[in-house]
């Protein structure tokens, strides 16, 4: 059986992003474009309808593509955006369904867009929380895709979902707060947006036994101000705005 597709990120994603303002005051100078960056491992990158190394190509109803929804490319071209949304990012694996494409249609629908939104993948899976840190290959093309998806539209957040490949070893666990912390403020500085919000869903499963750490440090994370917002969800469904 295929491994189901969750409406549990999307859902928390939208309601962080929902508290804060998301469209800019002079929206007009990209014709009311919305980017946002996504990032983290196979959660975000996708592996809905994955089995044995093959996509069955299902599409939730909630994830079909709209001319309204763009993708910006490995190539850093945007076209419309469909599922896989990472297949060109996090290449040497099969991509299927991620939050991606429900979180677009989501935003549109909440925020009644009638611009564009933008989204820039960014993911790769079985990747540690080290391997996102400024100087590494995945920070600096993360900077580099958002640098290149700024003259489109509004950076206007950072979705992270990631941390499976931290509770494998007690080290990565109980490293994972700083870490998660430089690598916000790396972002920010490197982006000049100091305010850029970073939402991230806090660890549901994970790949070793250090699950409930690793959610431990991702709660105890204070770049800037942290906020959780929990209004109308379970704990065991918290996402922290950053």
């Amino acid at each position: 059986m295929a491994p189901p597709f969750s409406r549990r990120p999307t859902a928390v994603f939208l309601l962080c992003l929902l508290a804060v303002p998301v469209a800019p005051s002079n929206a007009a100078a990209w014709g009311d474009r919305l980017v946002f960056i996504l990032a983290g491992q196979s959660n975000m990158s996708g592996r809905g309808g994955v089995v044995n190394n093959t996509w069955d190509r299902v599409v939730p109803p909630q994830c079909r593509p709209n001319p309204s929804i763009q993708r910006l490319s490995a190539a850093l071209q945007w076209e419309e955006a469909r599922d896989p949304l990472h297949a060109d990012i996090d290449a040497f694996t099969v991509c299927g369904v991620g939050p991606g494409m429900s979180f677009a249609n989501a935003i549109r629908g909440a925020r009644r867009l009638r611009g564009e939104v933008g989204l820039v993948p960014c993911a790769v899976g079985a990747t540690k929380i080290e391997q996102w840190q400024k100087g590494t290959q995945l920070y600096e093309q993360m900077v580099r895709r958002a640098r290149a998806a700024a003259s489109w539209g509004r950076l206007s957040a950072v979705l992270w979902y990631q941390g499976e490949s931290d509770a494998v070893q007690q080290a990565d666990a109980q490293a994972y707060t700083g870490r998660m912390e430089r690598m916000v403020q790396d972002l920010r500085a490197d982006l000049g947006l100091p305010g850029l919000p970073v939402i991230q869903v806090l660890l549901a499963t994970g790949l070793g036994p250090y699950v409930d750490t690793v959610r431990a440090a991702q709660r105890a994370v204070n770049s800037g101000t942290l906020r959780g917002l929990t209004r109308g969800v379970s704990p065991s469904q918290v996402t922290s705005y950053i």
